[in-house]
């Protein structure tokens, strides 16, 4: 299997935990073969999305700044906090008040991502947890913040909590000291029970835990240890990712230069499978290829990606779905802060909007493939008209799909025709899916 696309992890764009790429599983694979055309130069978000007001199930804020970069990371952020928070969050009020005025509707899903937001102070959360007050919330809503374990104290939860933050994602990624350094990921493994603790004190009690297999020198002893360790700290949800090495990261360029050799592929699979069976005798149902959740504790946010419903987007590298326009705003903090175009709009507000770059209009051809390749990732699958659309458009994927089924990697469910993965399926998922783009 490619080391650029590996059987059982996400790539780059399927970080459920950094869902500002969630839905990116086709461009992903045509950057990874240098298929994808270069970026044009970035464009406002006014000159994007049609006039008018647009409904939209989830919002989605990205907050840049981190403490340490980790090693594995190719996620958008930096360490430096000190002198920018201030403009960050000025910038966020605007960006607010901008996506206000196009609005229809009831935000049901929140998701404040990074980066690690919970490295902005405790005031600064509290103002930004404000903006997102201003948006008209439904009273069900999920509010999600990811959150590192060093950088969550009582105060913190209080502040989250009282906001109406009711989810937060601790990335934990290995409970091993060995693992941890491997990563570049600095943090006690005892702070992530600690953080819990803070988290249920404050009354959230609706949280995930993030872990990565197929560390480097990891063994499957390894890997069940940190699984143990996170089902004592009692979380609703669990995400487990095996580790990717992306271009132009650390590790990466580590891998390159032998410092170590990367897991093996029949131990990576022994891992999945271990997984599976450790988090289901716990309780956990798996609802993802990488998610498992406790009855009704689905990351609501995530399922909006993979029903490729659409969702704002806020923040420097942040991606949106909007009206059916697929865009990703600038993703540099500084070409985020300075607009060229400041000219107030008739409603009162910037006129441009944030920069963005790689938008895609509506197309419904792209809309059906990409539904077809997020949504087989679900355990639900997709249902028979999606699948009809998705084949019509490429016909040769009903071989693809005939194959698959044969090879007892896909099924159709007997009641509902749904089309899914079967278990053996999901651990091959990405095979399936890159010979379905």
């Amino acid at each position: 299997m490619s080391r650029l696309e590996p059987t059982f992890t996400d790539g780059a764009g399927f970080g459920t935990s950094y869902p500002a790429r969630v839905a990116d599983l086709r461009l992903h694979i045509q950057r990874q073969n240098d298929l994808a055309p270069a970026a044009p130069a970035p464009v406002s978000m006014a000159s994007v999305l049609p006039g008018g007001r647009h409904r939209a199930r989830g919002l989605y804020v990205h907050v840049p700044f981190c403490f340490h970069k980790c090693h594995y990371c190719d996620f958008y952020s930096f360490v430096d906090r000190e002198g920018r928070s201030g403009d960050y969050l000025a910038q966020v009020a605007r960006d607010v008040d901008w996506t206000l005025a196009r609005v229809e509707g009831e935000i049901e899903t929140v998701f404040i991502g990074g980066g690690t937001p919970t490295l902005l102070t405790a005031d600064e959360l509290r103002t930004l947890t404000a903006q997102i007050r201003r948006f008209p919330l439904a009273k069900s809503v999920e509010w999600t913040v990811e959150a590192n374990p060093e950088t969550i104290d009582l105060e913190k939860a209080r502040v989250l909590c009282d906001a109406g933050v009711n989810r937060v994602s601790i990335g934990a990624q290995s409970f091993d000291p060995r693992h941890l350094k491997t990563l570049e990921r600095w943090h006690d493994p005892a702070n992530v029970a600690r953080a819990a603790g803070f988290l249920r004190e404050a009354g959230i009690v609706n949280f995930n835990i993030d872990l990565i297999f197929g560390i480097p020198g990891e063994t499957l002893a390894d890997w069940c240890a940190d699984l143990d360790r996170a089902l004592a700290i009692g979380p609703e949800h669990l995400s487990c990712y095996g580790l990717t090495y992306e271009p132009n990261t650390a590790m990466a360029k580590r891998l390159e230069r032998g410092e170590f050799e990367p897991c093996d592929d029949a131990l990576e699979a022994e891992m999945y499978e271990a997984t599976r069976d450790r988090l289901e005798a716990a309780g956990f149902a798996q609802y993802e290829v990488s998610n498992y959740a406790r009855a009704g504790r689905e990351c609501r946010h995530n399922l909006v990606y993979w029903r490729n419903e659409p969702w704002w987007a806020i923040g420097p590298s942040a991606s949106g779905f909007v009206a059916g326009h697929r865009f990703k705003v600038v993703p540099r903090l500084g070409d985020w802060l300075a607009r060229t175009d400041q000219a107030d709009a008739a409603d009162g507000t910037d006129g441009a909007g944030q920069p963005v770059v790689d938008h895609e209009a509506p197309d419904p051809a792209r809309h059906a493939s990409e539904a077809l390749m997020i949504g087989l990732r679900l355990a639900e699958g997709i249902d028979a008209r999606l699948e009809a659309r998705a084949v019509a458009l490429v016909p040769a994927r009903v071989q693809v799909i005939a194959k698959a089924i044969a090879d007892g990697l896909l099924e159709r469910d007997a009641t509902t025709a749904r089309l899914r993965f079967t278990r053996r399926g999901m651990m091959l998922a990405n095979e399936v899916l890159m010979e379905l783009v």
